[in-house]
């Protein structure tokens, strides 16, 4: 059962239309947090850099520019203590998402391959399993997983969509030693994938302040990336969700599987976007910026739903509130349609797995942010 002929689920958010219509009923109109899409412009200096590369009349590189893959050697030496990584061990991607699809099919798994993903989790983790034919497993316990054989994919997401959670070193460590033990022991590959596109975003201790591991962390990795990938993206960082720029990094060996199977299939960057991803890894102030910008938009709106009585788990970093009604029971497309008859639209937990949580973005103008706020709070 593989791309054609494979059973995937319905496209969640068109469940959502009814919802996002009573929202707009309101008298101040709809303020949407459904979507973690950015709202705040693209940094001036990063559409400098495109403009400036506008002159693409050549094919470009598969594999990326040098400057751009040094450029991601760098920042993840900065940025997230990785020091061992080599420019040949990079690779960039149509945005994340296409490589989150697709990367079980890259790999080459098929029927009677499990692929794992968090219990509450991004629906593609999923989608990407059964688009190669393979089996999709939820679960909240990888390492013990692990040990039942049959697993030749795990993806960890941290910090986490929806709920915002952070995977410690620890954490990240026993699953990388449980999967080389499960390939040691089926004789056959077991790849761990970190989703860590929210990196940037930390807003609970000790992560504000040291930082969120990585999946490549030679604290994790005991210095050897086999079987290990990082996926990132530039999207929420610096507000370049348009311009589908994000990469691949680790295993050289797994790197450059992929970058075979994606020249044949001619899934490129753009040469543009690859010189304006070179500037914006190189310069962390555009970063720090609307780090803040989401700060101050996070305070605002947590105060607003726990005084409206909502309980807010997890969510110790990225771009989203993981919340409930504070009595607790409640499913979450009631606890939908209770916000979008204040004008406000969520996402509920449903699409990622929970029947409890919503999930509430943080990706509005300080206008609507304010707006809901006053929702909430009855003003």
């Amino acid at each position: 059962m593989g791309l054609l002929t494979g059973a995937l689920p319905d496209f969640p958010w068109d469940t959502l239309v009814p919802y996002a219509q009573r929202a707009r009923e309101h008298p101040g109109g709809i303020v949407d947090l459904s979507v973690g899409a950015p709202v705040d412009p693209t940094p001036a200096l990063l559409r400098e850099a495109l403009a400036e590369a506008s002159d693409a009349h050549g094919y470009p590189t598969t594999h990326g520019t040098l400057e751009l893959r040094e450029a991601v050697v760098r920042w993840f030496a900065r940025r997230r203590g990785v020091r061992a990584l080599e420019p040949d061990a990079v690779l960039p991607t149509v945005g994340s998402k296409e490589l989150v699809a697709f990367l079980p099919a890259l790999l080459g798994l098929g029927a009677g391959d499990v692929v794992l993903h968090p219990r509450a989790a991004y629906p593609t983790y999923d989608v990407g399993a059964r688009l190669a034919g393979a089996t999709p497993e939820p679960t909240d316990d990888p390492v013990a997983r692990l040990a039942g054989g049959g697993v030749r994919l795990v993806w960890l997401n941290s910090p986490g969509n929806p709920d915002g959670s952070v995977l410690s070193v620890e954490q990240l460590r026993a699953v990388v030693e449980a999967a080389r033990a499960a390939a040691e022991r089926e004789g056959r590959p077991v790849v761990v994938a970190s989703d860590e596109c929210y990196a940037e975003l930390a807003w609970a201790e000790p992560w504000a302040t040291s930082g969120v591991p990585s999946i490549l962390d030679p604290q994790v990795t005991g210095r050897d990336h086999t079987g290990l990938l990082s996926v990132y993206s530039l999207s929420k960082q610096s507000n370049l969700a348009g311009y589908r720029a994000a990469f691949v990094a680790g295993d050289p060996a797994l790197v450059a599987r992929l970058l075979e199977v994606r020249k044949h299939a001619g899934m490129i960057v753009p040469a543009p976007v690859q010189a304006a991803m070179a500037v914006a890894l190189d310069d962390d102030e555009h970063v720090a910026e609307q780090r803040e910008r989401y700060r101050r938009r996070r305070t605002v709106l947590r105060a607003a739903l726990e005084s409206a009585g909502y309980v807010v788990d997890s969510s110790a970093a990225g771009l989203y509130l993981w919340t409930r009604p504070e009595a607790g029971g409640q499913d979450s497309w009631t606890t939908v349609g209770d916000l979008a008859s204040l004008g406000i639209l969520a996402a509920p937990g449903a699409f990622y797995g929970d029947r409890d949580h919503v999930r509430i973005a943080l990706t509005a103008t300080d206008e609507r942010i304010a707006e809901a706020a006053a929702r909430l709070c009855g003003a």
